[in-house]
C-alpha cells in the first residue's frame, strides 16, 4: 500500500517532528485513468501528484515541463501521476491534453473529486510530493515563471525541482509549501438547492450575463482559453469565473470610468456579479430549458458581422518560428495589386499561430512621391484588441500601387511552429466618404528607467492636428514594466481635460479606446501624455528589476508609444490646432517659415547622428524607423534629406 497522506503537514528543513493535522487513507481512494484503467504506484518511491486541467492556460504551459522533470528524476526513484478533478474535462479531452503536451505519466480522472478533497487541492496546476510513508513533503507551485497574466522570461525559483533534489539527497525541502497559482478547481456541491427553491438559474439568469459580457471571447475559435456556452462547461468554471470578476481581471477593461466613455467598454455591473455569486452559492442549478435565450450570432474568426471583402496573407508560405530564443522583428512585403485608390472602413489582422505572435502590424507603403497622411497604419493584432467598423463616411485611403508591410514580432513558446498571418479588409464606397482617417503617433524613446524604480514617469506630447479634425480613439503601448497611462487635452481656453486614464495598464490587454463621442481637435492646443513604469520587485512581470531599462523592440526592453486615429474632412488643411484666418499676413508667413526651419534643425539634431545632413534608415531611432520613416522618406530611397523634412514639417503646420 502507498500509505497514508497526512494533510496539512509542514516539514521544514532541520525540523525533526511533523505535525499531522488530519490523515486520509490513500489506499481508499480510487485511482483510475481517464479510460477507466487502474493506476498502481510503488509504495517505496517518492511520488509527485500533479493536479491538472485540460483548458487551464497555466496547466498547458507546465504540462511538458512536468514530463521533463519526470524523465529527469525517474532513475532516482521518483514517480509522477496526474490528477484531473475538473467536472468539465472529459476522458477524451484528458487524453488529447496528454498527447499534445507529451505527458507519458498516468493521469487519473477524479470524477467524484475525492482525491482533490483528500489533498485539499485548490488549483491547476498544483503539485504534492509524497514520501514513502505518505507524508506530504512539498506542496504548491512548480516554479515562479508563470502566473495569471504574467510570463517571466524564465523562472527565478525552481520550487518543485529543488524540493525533489533535496528529498532525493535525504534532506527536507525548504520551503516545503508555496502558493499555487492557476485555475480554481470548482467544487461541485453534493446537495444543491432544488430547481424550485433556487432564486437564480443558469438558463434564466446566468446565460444572458455570459452572452453579454463573456461569450464574445469565450467561444469556439476565439481568444478565450475555454468556452462558456455550455452548462456543464460553465459549472466547471463557476468559482474561477467569480474570482477573476472580483479581481478585476475579467471582463478585461482598464480605462478609469471617471474619465470618458468608450465604444465597446467592458464593464460587468455589480448586479450581474452578484447573480453569478448567488447561483454558485445555490449549487449552480440548470433551470428550465424553456428559459434559455437564443445564442448571439457571431462571425467565426472575424470580429465584424460580415466576412472581409479581401483577405491578404503575409506571404506565400509560412514562416518557421523556433522553439526558443529571441526572434528579430520580421518584415514581409505584399503587393495586393490595387490599381486604384482603396477606401478601407475596417481591417483585422489574424495571426496564423496566436501562441507565438506577440503582435502584428500591417503598414501601407505608398508608391514613391505619394503624399499620404499619418504613419501608414492599416491594422494590427495585439492581445485583447478588437476590430471595429469606422463611423459612417469615415475610411482610410490607400493610394493606388501601394504595398503592404507586415511587421511581425514572434515570441517562441517552447514548441517549433509556423505562422502565416493575414489581414482582412472591409472596403467603403468612395462616393460616401466625408472624412479621411489616418493614424498619428506620439513617442518618447529617450528614457532610462533606473533599477528598482516603482513609478518612473515618461512624458509624451502631440501638438499638430489637421484643421477641423476629430480624435476617434487612442491606444497606449508599453511592455511588461508599463504601469499607467494618462492623456490630458490642453485646450485653447487654458482648461485641462483628462481624456483617458489607464491606472493599471496590462501588457496582455492592449485596448483600442474608441471615444463614444469623437474629440474636436480644433479647440485643443496639444495632447500631453504621462506614461509610468514599474521596474521594481513589486511588479510580478518584471524580468530584471536590478537592471537599467531603455527603449527596445523586445518584451524585456520598453516602449513609450501612443497611437491615435484622427478623422479629417476631405481637402482640409493641417493647422496647429487653432482655427486660423484663411489669409495669413507677411509676418505670419515669416514666422511660419522660421518655425519650419526650427523644426527641421531639431529633427536633424535628434536623428542625424553622424552629422552628414541626411538621415539613413539605420541611424534613426527604432520607434521612428518602425512607424514614421516611410512617411517622411518621400522618394523611398531609405534616406531622408533636408527638403523632405521641410515638406513634412510644412504639412504639419
Amino acid at each position: 500500500m502507498i500509505g497514508r497522506i497526512f494533510a496539512g503537514v509542514v516539514c521544514l528543513f532541520l525540523v525533526t517532528e511533523c505535525q499531522a493535522v488530519e490523515s486520509v487513507a490513500w489506499e481508499s481512494l480510487t485511482l483510475r485513468s481517464a479510460q477507466g484503467d487502474a493506476i498502481r504506484l510503488s509504495d517505496e518511491n517518492l511520488k509527485v501528484v500533479c493536479f491538472l486541467g485540460t483548458e487551464c492556460p497555466l496547466a498547458k504551459l507546465y504540462g511538458a515541463r512536468l514530463q521533463q522533470m519526470a524523465n529527469e528524476f525517474d532513475k532516482q526513484g521518483v514517480s509522477f501521476i496526474g490528477v484531473n478533478s475538473n467536472s468539465q474535462d472529459s476522458p477524451l479531452e484528458i487524453a488529447e491534453y496528454a498527447t499534445k503536451h507529451g505527458i507519458q505519466f498516468p493521469i487519473a480522472k477524479d470524477a467524484d473529486q475525492s482525491i482533490a478533497l483528500a489533498f485539499d487541492a485548490t488549483r491547476t496546476p498544483e503539485v504534492f510530493v509524497i514520501d514513502p510513508l505518505g507524508v506530504v513533503r512539498y506542496q504548491g507551485r512548480i516554479d515562479d515563471q508563470y502566473e495569471p497574466g504574467v510570463a517571466r522570461g524564465e523562472p527565478t525559483t525552481h520550487d518543485l525541482k529543488n524540493a525533489l533534489a533535496s528529498l532525493v539527497a535525504g534532506k527536507s525541502p525548504s520551503p516545503s509549501k508555496t502558493q499555487a497559482v492557476g485555475c480554481l478547481i470548482t467544487r461541485i456541491a453534493k446537495n444543491s438547492t432544488s430547481q424550485t427553491e433556487s432564486t437564480t438559474t443558469f438558463t434564466r439568469d446566468i446565460v444572458p450575463i455570459l452572452n453579454e459580457h463573456c461569450v464574445e471571447c469565450h467561444r469556439a475559435g476565439e481568444i478565450g482559453p475555454f468556452e462558456l456556452t455550455d452548462y456543464d462547461e460553465v459549472v466547471g468554471w463557476g468559482q474561477m469565473m467569480l474570482e477573476v470578476i472580483d479581481q478585476g481581471r475579467m471582463p478585461p477593461w482598464h480605462a478609469d470610468p471617471a474619465y470618458g466613455h468608450f465604444i465597446g467598454e467592458r464593464r460587468m455591473p455589480k448586479e450581474a456579479r452578484d447573480a453569478i455569486a448567488n447561483w454558485i452559492d445555490e449549487g449552480m442549478p440548470a433551470g428550465d430549458a424553456a428559459d434559455l435565450p437564443a445564442m448571439p450570432k457571431w462571425n467565426t474568426g472575424w470580429h465584424l458581422s460580415t466576412d472581409p471583402d479581401i483577405e491578404i496573407a503575409m506571404r506565400d508560405r509560412p514562416f518557421a518560428v523556433p522553439s526558443d530564443g529571441v526572434v528579430d522583428y520580421q518584415y514581409f512585403v505584399v503587393d495586393p495589386g490595387w490599381e486604384t485608390d482603396q477606401w478601407v472602413a475596417a481591417a483585422q489582422v489574424i495571426p496564423g499561430d496566436a501562441g507565438v505572435v506577440h503582435h502584428a502590424i500591417v503598414f501601407v507603403r505608398p508608391p514613391d512621391g505619394t503624399n499620404a497622411p499619418g504613419i501608414g497604419w492599416l491594422g494590427a493584432y495585439v492581445p485583447g484588441q478588437r476590430s471595429m467598423m469606422m463611423p459612417p463616411g469615415h475610411a482610410r485611403r490607400i493610394p493606388a500601387g501601394s504595398k503592404l508591410v507586415f511587421q511581425m514580432h514572434y515570441t517562441p513558446n517552447g514548441q517549433k511552429t509556423s505562422d502565416n498571418s493575414r489581414v482582412g479588409v472591409w472596403l467603403a464606397n468612395p462616393n460616401e466618404i466625408t472624412h479621411e482617417v489616418s493614424t498619428a503617433l506620439a513617442v518618447n524613446h529617450e528614457f532610462e528607467i533606473p533599477p528598482g524604480a516603482e513609478n518612473h514617469v515618461v512624458q509624451m506630447k502631440l501638438d499638430s492636428f489637421p484643421q477641423a479634425s476629430r480624435l476617434l480613439g487612442a491606444t497606449p503601448h508599453m511592455h511588461v514594466r508599463g504601469k499607467s497611462f494618462t492623456m490630458v487635452a490642453n485646450k485653447e481656453s487654458g482648461e485641462k481635460v483628462t481624456l483617458l486614464n489607464v491606472p493599471n495598464y496590462d501588457f496582455n490587454w492592449q485596448h483600442w479606446y474608441a471615444f463614444a463621442e469623437p474629440v474636436d481637435l480644433d479647440a485643443i492646443e496639444s495632447l500631453e501624455m504621462s506614461v509610468s513604469f514599474d521596474n521594481s520587485t513589486k511588479n510580478p512581470g518584471n524580468p530584471a528589476p536590478t537592471e537599467f531599462v531603455t527603449w527596445g523592440d523586445q518584451t524585456f526592453e520598453e516602449m513609450a508609444i501612443a497611437f491615435f486615429d484622427v478623422a479629417t474632412p476631405l481637402n482640409a488643411k493641417r493647422s496647429s490646432g487653432k482655427n486660423k484666418a484663411p489669409a495669413p499676413s507677411p509676418v505670419e508667413i515669416a514666422a511660419r517659415d522660421e518655425l519650419i526651419q526650427k523644426r527641421v534643425s531639431d529633427f536633424l539634431a535628434q536623428m542625424d547622428t553622424n552629422n552628414d545632413g541626411v538621415i539613413e534608415r539605420e541611424e534613426a531611432p527604432t520607434a521612428f524607423r518602425r512607424f514614421g520613416f516611410s512617411s517622411v522618406d518621400r522618394n523611398g530611397d531609405s534616406v531622408i534629406d533636408r527638403d523632405e523634412i521641410e515638406r513634412s514639417a510644412a504639412e504639419r503646420l
